[in-house]
């Protein structure tokens, strides 16, 4: 993790622990004594991939750098039911004041994660790879596109200002595809940080009239069947990157890959997983 990373992080945190806690964990500080100490373990409710370890233990230890964490497996790690991820020892009030948040990110991370693996691993063995999206949850970007890579899948743009894609609204805005790829390139020339530029089209003919403009560097085929994609692929004929996307499942994903695109981009790896069932639980001794 970056410095930059790291700080994008301790501010999210904070952000979170002050929703959450407010002006006091109330039931912990009327039930249990300021010194008590005890020690509690988070456990693994379902089969999945880990995320997120990582970033819990920062919750952790932004909570209470006092606090004493042992951890026994790692991001990337498949778990079962029953499986013990870390021991957490330490002031109680600090263990459970940290317990939500460090839950929630790595539930939410594990969710996303599985979910990627199990498309990857649908396309075994083609040269195709799955990409995320910016169909995320605001201020969460940062942590399920990490997630993302950790299941095996890669990073698209992070947000507007790494790539300009141009998709359809802006063509139908700009007046057309080539009016739209020859103001990205004017745009582009007078940049400080020449970046990539991607065109989405939608049809035959759109690919066409790209080839024919140039100046960009990656083309999205949206919502074409597989045996159009097949076509796509053949009349770009590798002079770009190419991008599937709209309507790829993990049921149809391979015959996807199968057309020979570079890359398939699927929102749903980040728009609509279930987060992986676990839960932090005292250990009681004697």
């Amino acid at each position: 993790m970056t410095q930059l990373e790291n700080e994008q992080l301790q501010r999210f945190i904070a952000a979170a622990l002050a929703e959450d806690i407010g002006d006091g964990d109330h039931t912990s500080l009327s039930t249990i004594p300021a010194h008590a100490v005890g020690e509690a373990q988070l456990i693994i409710k379902e089969p999945g991939i880990l995320a997120g370890v990582e970033e819990a233990l920062a919750v952790f230890h932004q909570v209470d750098n006092t606090l004493w964490i042992a951890t026994f497996k790692s991001d990337g790690n498949a778990v079962d039911v029953g499986d013990v991820v870390l021991t957490v020892k330490g002031n109680v009030h600090g263990i459970l004041a940290a317990e939500r948040l460090a839950l929630n990110i790595m539930q939410r991370m594990s969710g996303i994660a599985t979910a990627t693996r199990r498309i990857v691993a649908a396309i075994d063995g083609t040269a195709t790879k799955v990409l995320d999206t910016r169909k995320t949850t605001p201020l969460l970007r940062f942590l399920e596109k990490k997630a993302v890579v950790i299941g095996g899948g890669v990073n698209h743009r992070f947000g507007l200002y790494d790539m300009m894609l141009i998709k359809d609204n802006h063509v139908d805005y700009a007046g057309g595809i080539t009016n739209a790829i020859t103001r990205a390139n004017e745009y582009r020339k007078h940049m400080d940080k020449p970046i990539d530029i991607e065109v989405e089209v939608r049809d035959l003919g759109e690919i066409e009239e790209v080839l024919a403009t140039g100046g960009v560097e990656r083309i999205m085929l949206d919502n074409f069947t597989p045996e159009v994609l097949r076509e796509a692929v053949a009349l770009i004929n590798g002079r770009l990157v190419t991008e599937a996307s709209g309507g790829i499942t993990i049921d149809n994903i391979r015959d996807y890959a199968a057309a020979g695109v570079d890359y398939i981009s699927i929102g749903a790896l980040t728009h609509s997983v279930k987060g992986l069932d676990m839960s932090l639980k005292a250990k009681v001794v004697g």
